[in-house]
């Protein structure tokens, strides 16, 4: 369980990098993708996943 916390806290801590750092770029990026349809979303969405689960596995 400690794992599992220990990560969702970095990817909080990723997730807020782009924000803090450069904003009018974030805005920017989160302009593009409310654009994007749903199914590019879902791709996105999944090859996020398939990346980090391999990423995992190797790391493993």
């Amino acid at each position: 369980m400690n794992e599992l916390l220990g990560a969702l806290a970095l990817v909080l801590i990723i997730e807020g990098l782009m924000p803090l750092l450069s904003p009018a770029r974030w805005r920017e990026v989160f302009a593009r993708v409310l654009a994007m349809s749903d199914g590019q979303i879902r791709f996105i969405g999944l090859l996020s996943i398939v990346l980090g689960a391999v990423g995992l596995l190797w790391l493993r």
